[in-house]
């Protein structure tokens, strides 16, 4: 028997559940909470700009909406404070010094954030025109804030920097704004801030769509489908060219983890490229999977001659589970390409006739376009957190040495707690959320909601 798979805690596995589910269910309103608030302003500023009631009455809804999922994604994201202290304190307790200012500034970035999104959205009805959007604009820039502290934290776990350790283990020379500004940050900053605006746009314009397929096709709809839309074209061809110098950046920084997500098995030159397959660690093979040869060292090194080191290499550090790390990997660069065509195809129709392309397909395909850009965030979470396993911090840190010394089934308890809550929630925010559509939509019947600034009705009697 494998002695290492003796030397695992118990409680490794249900604390890596929990966290899990955590952040994956966190990061679903985390792109609305940064992106949501820059696209309607950008309906706020038209408005006002053209005098237009039907982008003002977008903004507001938009921006009730960004309310609502702010305060979940909130709620969501305190659960995972509380739990990087209680699942991890071989982390927190040992690191804490070294990169909890992140921490400390998002909770200053948060803060900040929701006084403001308060007085957006009570400002409507109650504030001068001009007066209300201007202070709505801080509110995408704090929120990037937020996403800079806790992506910077993250970056430091993939490329720890910022200290040093002593002979006798201890953290010394502690330097947090090293640790802040650490080499992965740039990087993972740009690629999340992206993702985020491209899952919010294309989110946000599929439901539009869905609406114009149903025969609702006013200009309330068409200008809900274009300025998400357009935001989302012109960014997924950047977040393109910025995921393969990432890819490249993570061959250079973490070899294993990019021998994961490419699935290159032995060191050496000539490196295919394979889409999907399933890894066998008992024989370091590939079986199955579609094999392009010299395609992974030309990306890596811009050259076929390129040596990549494959799995073969960290017999004792590799993720640990390679075909997650992998398929993710795939999944979420063949939705990226998938995603360019949409924008080409886009750009073209709208260059051509200024108006919502009516071909059905392409109608289907952009109503699909949300659902693929959140699998595809999904899909990066995995490749990031489980593609640096076994390592909580890189090469410094096992996981299994950060878990919590905690009873197992004590944690597998709590798990279930976290789900049934998390479900609660979801439940409720999917409730709240149909229950304003249906209220916007009853509202389009009446002239009430045309009237976004000025008096209040009740004012007026």
């Amino acid at each position: 028997m494998n002695p290492t798979v003796l030397a695992v805690p118990a409680q490794l596995l249900p604390a890596r559940e929990q966290m899990a589910f955590t952040l994956m269910f966190h990061i679903i309103f985390v792109p609305f909470g940064v992106a949501l608030p820059a696209m309607m302003l950008i309906a706020n500023y038209k408005g006002l700009r053209r005098n237009d009631s039907v982008a003002l009455r977008l903004a507001r809804r938009w921006s009730h909406a960004a309310g609502l999922l702010f305060a979940v994604g909130a709620a969501s994201g305190t659960v995972l404070s509380f739990e990087m202290g209680l699942l991890w304190p071989g982390l927190t307790g040992r690191f804490g010094e070294v990169f909890g200012l992140p921490f400390a500034i998002e909770g200053l970035g948060f803060f900040l954030e929701a006084i403001l999104v308060a007085i957006y959205i009570f400002g409507w009805r109650r504030l001068r025109p001009w007066t209300h959007f201007w202070l709505g604009v801080p509110i995408p820039f704090v929120a990037l804030v937020g996403a800079f502290s806790i992506i910077s934290a993250n970056a430091w776990m993939n490329q720890p920097a910022g200290f040093t350790i002593s002979p006798t283990g201890e953290i010394t020379d502690v330097d947090p704004i090293a640790a802040i500004f650490n080499d992965a940050l740039w990087y993972e900053l740009l690629h999340f801030v992206l993702a985020a605006y491209m899952a919010a746009a294309f989110t946000l314009a599929s439901i539009y769509v869905v609406g114009w397929l149903r025969g609702r096709r006013d200009r309330y709809h068409r200008l809900g489908i274009l300025i998400p839309l357009t935001i989302g074209a012109v960014l997924t061809p950047i977040q393109f060219v910025v995921g393969d110098l990432i890819a490249v950046a993570i061959f250079q920084d973490q070899p294993a983890k990019f021998a994961a997500m490419e699935v290159v098995t032995n060191s050496g030159t000539h490196q295919p490229e394979v889409l999907y397959g399933i890894y066998d660690s008992a024989t370091n093979t590939v079986k199955g999977g579609i094999s392009i040869p010299g395609l992974d060292s030309l990306l890596a090194g811009n050259s076929v001659d390129t040596y990549v080191p494959g799995l073969d290499q960290f017999p004792d550090a590799k993720p640990s589970n390679v075909t997650i790390v992998h398929w993710a990997f795939d999944t979420m660069a063949g939705i990226g390409t998938v995603l360019i065509l949409l924008a080409l195809w886009f750009g073209i129709a709208y260059w051509r006739k200024r108006d919502v392309p009516g071909n059905r397909l392409f109608l289907w395909f952009a109503a699909s376009s949300g659902v693929l850009t959140y699998i595809a965030v999904e899909c990066g979470w995995i490749v990031t957190e489980v593609g640096r396993q076994p390592w909580v911090v890189y090469n410094i840190l096992r996981t299994e040495d950060a878990v919590t010394d905690a009873n197992a089934t004590g944690l597998w308890v709590s798990f279930t707690v976290v789900l049934l809550l998390y479900l609660v929630l979801a439940v409720g925010t999917v409730a709240v959320l149909r229950a304003m559509s249906r209220r916007w939509r009853a509202s389009d019947r009446t002239d009430d909601e045309d009237a976004v600034y000025g008096p209040r009705p009740e004012v007026l009697k």
